[in-house]
């Protein structure tokens, strides 16, 4: 049934019902009262949501243009970054930096592996001129189902004094990221990951040393500018045309959060990765992530032994409705991807592996059927 599908992808990922409908409220004027009334309130609970008592700035725009405005706002010509990379995201992140002039130092990690704060303190501890303005870094790389530490990372940056740049993009709401007390300057996250909303929406958290910086850099920036989106946040307003109903559900979704509490929603997240692993390793299929470090946002897999990734996700799509991510780049064929961030239930959880053991054996795998959701309800508490 085409109409009905299971998205178990790391965005974007499945919307509530209340937060779908929130989008059909009349359209308002984007200088009026009502405007600054919803943006009041979201950038509040973004605050609460970023752990942050600092700026949070709302932007139209998708997670890749968060980062550019990362770099773009606080950065100049010629500077040196370090960028922290582990995946996809990571080398987008160096990437963009580069397109700007920016010259970057890769410090990568082997694809599944989480990076060494140790690693990093030792290249910073060499750069006695300090000659490095800022380390880029990735939060939750959904690319090889990976989270880093960055609650060890960010004060060994910090004891440097390079700025910590991060991309949060699926890691806020799915897990603890406390940009205060980590000491993390800037912050990016994306609508259509754990905030449970469509595309459309970035969110751009900074700090006192992150705005002094600002002040500093020189790379050309416009739509970009966190400068022009303080100075209109003032009124109530964004410097240019917002994507007005994707605000509307932006307040629908943290009023959801609110209720549930931003505790337990982590909590939810940690039940969920800790059923989906339990799941797939029940059908006798390999993590590609290091387990000390698997992300409770999206589950990396191995290719399974005789059976073709894109085969797997095709059958998985057209027989029995579920959506599931592949491997990415040099990954394309090794691994695929199970996401279970935000509007994800347990019910969910329990289908897509149900549905996974049928097509693994509908395609010649040796396995129980059953025994990946089986071990997911038993792991769920079940």
């Amino acid at each position: 049934m085409k109409e009905k599908q299971l998205l178990m992808i790391p965005g974007p990922t499945p919307v509530p019902p209340s937060v779908l409908l929130a989008a059909a409220a009349p359209m308002i004027n984007h200088r009026g009262p009502e405007f600054a009334e919803a943006l009041a309130e979201v950038t509040a609970g973004l605050k609460r949501v970023f752990q942050t008592q600092h700026d949070v700035f709302v932007l139209t725009a998708s997670g890749t243009g968060g980062l550019e405005a990362a770099v773009v706002n606080m950065l100049s010509p010629g500077d040196t970054v370090l960028s922290v990379s582990i995946g996809v995201f990571g080398d987008r992140f160096a990437s963009i930096a580069k397109a700007f002039g920016v010259k970057v130092e890769s410090l990568d990690f082997e694809w599944g592996t989480a990076a060494d704060p140790g690693k990093i303190r030792e290249r910073l501890a060499a750069d006695e001129k300090k000659e490095i303005k800022a380390v880029l870094v990735t939060h939750n790389e959904t690319s090889t189902g990976v989270t880093n530490d960055m609650a060890a990372i960010g004060p060994i940056v910090r004891e440097h004094g390079a700025l910590v740049l991060v991309d949060g993009i699926s890691s806020l709401v799915a897990m603890d990221c406390q940009t205060d007390a980590w000491g993390l300057d800037l912050v990016v996250a994306g609508s259509q990951k754990a905030f449970m909303i469509p595309p459309g929406l970035v969110f751009v958290a900074m700090n006192d040393r992150a705005r002094e910086a600002m002040q500093k850099a020189s790379l050309p920036r416009f739509y970009w500018d966190l400068g022009k989106a303080k100075d209109y946040l003032k009124l109530g307003q964004t410097p240019w045309t917002p994507a007005v109903p994707q605000v509307f559900q932006l307040r629908a979704a943290l009023r959801i959060l609110e209720a549930e509490g931003l505790q337990a929603c982590f909590e939810r997240h940690v039940r969920h990765g800790a059923a989906v692993r339990a799941g797939i390793g029940a059908l006798g299929l390999k993590g590609f992530a290091d387990p000390k470090h698997a992300s409770n946002a999206v589950t990396s897999v191995r290719k399974p032994d005789g059976v073709e990734v894109a085969a797997l996700r095709k059958l998985l799509l057209e027989k029995y409705g579920v959506v599931l991510a592949g491997g990415q780049q040099s990954m394309k064929d090794k691994i695929f991807r199970i996401g279970h961030l935000g509007y994800v239930s347990q019910s969910d959880i329990v289908a897509t592996l149900g549905a996974l053991g049928l097509a693994l054996k509908e395609l010649g795998m040796d396995v129980d059927a059953a025994a990946g959701a089986a071990a997911a309800i038993e792991a769920l508490g079940g």
